[in-house]
């Protein structure tokens, strides 16, 4: 092969190469989008209970958590980090599903904080806390995008809407009564409370700040008894209001 052809192959390899570059840093945030918006798992009580074993015996047996509660490590949701979520979901612990109507959101609940279960899910806060007793926080990202995670929460949640939590077992049901904007050193928010309520957590417009979301709950009924609506939501893959 001569050696004019072999640097024209050579050139062009690198100018594909640039170009796949150039592309995948212009359209970043579509991608990381699509990526995240493309996790649609299919919530199970059975991959519910497992996790919580998994929890219970790693702390009866001083093993190391397998989640992470420690919010100085949570970053900003980059294009790596989503698709590294995405690559390797077994990472998430699911808790159960987060659904508001009235916002477009219907997310799962991953137990803790860590950056990949924050990728794709709602996060739980605490490792103590439980469905419809006491205060029952949620961490998620906002995003630009006002169709993805938290992202209808700064866009579309106001008070008197209704959400509803799910362990798969039972539903139930808070009605909005706050929104606010707090310091992000506000981690007080996530403390228990004598009053079940539930508490979602998002970042600002700037980034510095959190926009929070308190409801009071209202109902609790079994997922059988919910209404068809909010039953064929929870027993459809999360992540999907279509």
């Amino acid at each position: 092969m001569k050696k004019s052809t072999m640097k024209k192959i050579i050139y062009n390899g690198i100018f594909v190469l640039l170009l796949a570059v150039a592309l995948v840093m212009i359209f970043n945030r579509a991608i990381k989008n699509t990526v995240i918006d493309s996790y649609k798992p299919k919530i199970t009580r059975q991959a519910i209970v497992k996790a919580q074993r998994h929890m219970k015996n790693a702390t009866n047996h001083h093993r190391r958590q397998p989640v992470s509660y420690n919010f100085k490590k949570v970053k900003s949701l980059d294009f790596q980090t989503a698709v590294a979520a995405r690559m390797n979901t077994r990472t998430i612990q699911p808790a159960g599903q987060i659904l508001i109507p009235q916002s477009g959101i219907h997310l799962p609940i991953g137990l803790g904080v860590a950056n990949q279960t924050l990728a794709l899910a709602a996060g739980t806060m605490r490792p103590d806390q439980r469905m419809g007793h006491g205060n029952y926080p949620l961490a998620g990202h906002h995003m630009v995008n006002p169709k993805i995670l938290f992202g209808p929460l700064y866009y579309k949640t106001k008070v008197g809407q209704q959400i509803y939590l799910t362990d798969m077992k039972q539903v139930y049901q808070y009605r909005v009564y706050r929104r606010t904007f707090i310091a992000a050193t506000r981690v007080d928010v996530i403390n228990q409370t004598k009053r079940p309520i539930v508490t979602l957590v998002t970042c600002d417009a700037t980034g510095k700040g959190r926009l929070m979301i308190r409801g009071r709950l209202v109902a609790q009924y079994r997922l059988n008894a919910a209404t068809p609506k909010i039953k064929r939501a929870f027993l459809r893959p999360a992540n999907n209001l279509s």
